[in-house]
C-alpha cells in the first residue's frame, strides 16, 4: 500500500474556483499541458491523496482542499479538436496528456495567500515558491498541515 501524497492544484478562479468545485462536488482536472504537472499526475497522484486549492488569479492563495477521486486516464480534451485543449500530437492509442478527478472536501476559513507563504519561515521550501508557474505540484506532509491551520484561523 501506498502513503498518502499532498499536492496544490492552481486554476484561476474565472476559470474554475473552489467555489465552483463545491457546488459541482466533483470534476475532472483536465486541460494540463505541462510535462512535470502531467506527470505528477499520471505517475504518482493516488484516489484519496489531499490536494490544496489555489487560485492564480489576481489574488493568489489556497482557497481550499479537495482529494483525488480517480485514478490518471486520458484527458480527451486533447483529442477534440474544438477545444482548447486540443492537441494534435496527441491519440488515443498513444495519449500525451492525462487527467484525474478531483472531489470537494473544504473551503478554508481564510485565503492563505501567496504573499503570507512566502513570509511564513515554516513554508520557505515549498516548491510553489521555487516553480510558482507549475500547474499541479508535491507539497509536504508538513506544509499541507500548516496552510490548513493557516486557513482555519
Amino acid at each position: 500500500m501506498t502513503s498518502q501524497k499532498y499536492w496544490l492544484l492552481k486554476s484561476e478562479p474565472e476559470t474554475y474556483s473552489i467555489e465552483t468545485l463545491r457546488q459541482e462536488g466533483k470534476t475532472l482536472w483536465s486541460g494540463v499541458r505541462n510535462y512535470r504537472a502531467r506527470n505528477y499526475m499520471r505517475d504518482e497522484m493516488q484516489v484519496g491523496d489531499l490536494c490544496l486549492f489555489y487560485h492564480s488569479g489576481k489574488e493568489k492563495g489556497v482557497v481550499g482542499i479537495a482529494r483525488v477521486a480517480s485514478l490518471p486516464k486520458p484527458d480527451e480534451t486533447a483529442l477534440d479538436s474544438k477545444s482548447e485543449y486540443f492537441d494534435s500530437k496527441s491519440n488515443r492509442k498513444n495519449p500525451t496528456w492525462f487527467l484525474v478527478a478531483i472531489e470537494y472536501v473544504k473551503t478554508l476559513r481564510r485565503m492563505v495567500s501567496l504573499a503570507e507563504i512566502k513570509n511564513d519561515p515554516h513554508l520557505h521550501d515549498m516548491i510553489l515558491l521555487k516553480l510558482p508557474r507549475l500547474s499541479i505540484q508535491p507539497v509536504s506532509q508538513a506544509h499541507f498541515a500548516h496552510i490548513r491551520t493557516l486557513g482555519n484561523r
